[in-house]
Formats: structure tokens, C-alpha cells, sequence
């Protein structure tokens, strides 16, 4: 690996845990297009070591929220679990499914991620005062938050997106968090699900330790720092800029895959 390959990868690996500290979105949805248009990586084998990455990010950011009380998992436990089992059930599918179609399949989530991005974004200011959705049995809150952590398990197992605004937003409607602490809690379960889906993506050798290691250096760097920075960030505006790079990938990979 050339120096300035190095260099870039580290910088990739800035940008991811900027990303996932600020505003606890997947650093996946950053890695995957490098890797494969930069690098030229197969997108099995760039899922599966940027899912590494976001392993070791989101445990990093998620201590950092932990310090300043911003995490509360005992009340989304059943999001946890289901997201647990529906990981594995995406991961075993995804080495199904050929290189050229989990490509463009992932490139078509990036942009749907961006929108949900740029959405959450415009809705920031007004989630710490919504009720959110109350149920009535805790039967069927339980069930309803499994089924929501099983569906985005499925998604990140497929395409390595770790759910983190998904899961941000489940939490914040249905649990009504204040945003700090939706924040903290959606980052470590994207944590869990990112874990399961790993492990499904090493099982068929779809890891490059090596490289995800590099790229973890700079997220580690970046992500201490944004967790401790999070709450000075003007949120709705750096959602905006992160949402616009997610769309802009995701139309490039979706291009490369026409002309390829």
C-alpha cells in the first residue's frame, strides 16, 4: 500500500467517526463507496471490513455518550434483540446475491439513507417535545420494537448499513427519548447489529482486517473527539451536508454500475 493510499484511508477513516459522533448515522454508507470506487474492492468484501469499522467507531462514540448519561438501553432492549437476528438473517443472504446487484442494491439504500438523513435533520428541533407513539401493553410495545430492530437488522446484515438513523428515529417516536440520549442509545445498538452482521460477513471471508484496521485509526481520532463535541454542533446543518454526500455517492455508485 502506497503512502498516499494510507493517508486517504486514514482520512476515510476521520470522516467515518465524524459521521457516527455527530450525528449517529452508520460511517458504512462513507466507507463502502470508497472502498470499492477508490479502491476497487469487490462490495462484499468493503461491507464486510466497513461493518468492522463501525464496530470499533460506534463502541469509541458510545463510551463517549455513556460519560455524559446519554444512554439508556433497558427500555430498547427488544430493538436490540431484534436487530441481533435479523443481521444474521441479512448477512447469510447477502453472499447469495452477486457483486454487481449488492452493489447497486447498497448504492440505492445509501440514498434512501440520505433522504432519512436530511429528514431527521429538518425534524431535530422538534423531537425532544414530541410525545411520540404510546402503546398501551407493554406486550405489544415489546413486539413492535422487535419487529423494528429485526427489519433493520435484515437491512444492515444485506448492506452493512448499521441503522443508526433508523434506529434513532425508532427510538425517538416510539420511546420518545430526548434526542442526546436517542443519540447515545441508537450507537450502541448499531454497535450490536453491526457485530452480528460482521460476524456473518467474516464467516465467508468477506473481512480485510488489515485495511479495516487503518481506517479504524482515524475513527477512533475523530469520533473521541466529535462525542465530545456532539452537543456544540449545529446539528441541522451538518445533517444536511452528510445527507448530500450520502446521495451524491449513491447516484456515482449507481452510475458506475451502469457503465461498468
Amino acid at each position: 500500500m502506497s503512502v498516499v493510499t494510507m493517508i486517504g484511508v486514514i482520512v476515510l477513516g476521520l470522516v467515518t467517526g465524524t459521521v457516527t459522533s455527530l450525528i449517529g448515522a452508520s460511517g458504512v454508507c462513507v466507507v463502502v463507496p470508497v472502498l470499492t470506487m477508490w479502491l476497487g474492492m469487490n462490495s462484499h468484501l468493503a461491507i464486510g471490513t466497513s461493518l468492522m469499522v463501525d464496530v470499533i467507531t460506534s463502541i469509541v462514540v458510545a463510551i463517549g455518550y455513556f460519560r455524559h448519561e446519554n444512554v439508556r438501553l433497558r427500555a430498547s432492549l427488544w430493538i436490540t434483540v431484534g436487530s441481533i437476528l435479523g443481521a444474521q438473517l441479512g448477512s447469510h443472504w447477502a453472499g447469495l446475491i452477486p457483486d454487481g446487484s449488492l452493489s447497486f442494491t447498497f448504492a440505492i439504500v445509501l440514498i434512501i439513507s440520505g433522504l432519512a438523513t436530511f429528514r431527521k435533520g429538518q425534524k431535530s428541533q422538534r423531537l425532544d417535545s414530541q410525545k411520540g407513539l404510546h402503546l398501551m401493553s407493554p406486550v405489544g410495545q415489546a413486539f413492535l420494537l422487535s419487529l423494528i430492530g429485526f427489519a433493520i437488522g435484515i437491512i444492515s446484515g444485506l448492506v452493512g448499513a448499521g441503522g443508526g438513523v433508523m434506529i434513532l428515529l425508532a427510538i425517538v417516536f416510539v420511546l420518545h427519548y430526548p434526542i442526546h440520549q436517542a443519540v447515545g442509545t441508537s450507537t450502541v445498538i448499531m454497535c450490536i447489529t453491526a457485530i452480528s452482521s460482521m460476524l456473518g460477513y467474516a464467516r465467508q471471508g468477506n473481512v480485510d482486517w488489515k485495511m479495516g484496521a487503518l481506517i479504524a485509526v482515524g475513527a477512533v481520532i475523530s469520533g473521541l473527539v466529535g462525542a465530545r463535541y456532539a452537543n456544540s454542533v449545529n446539528e441541522k446543518q451538518l445533517n444536511g451536508i452528510v445527507a448530500l454526500v450520502f446521495i451524491v455517492l449513491g447516484c456515482l455508485m449507481i452510475g458506475m454500475h451502469f457503465i461498468g
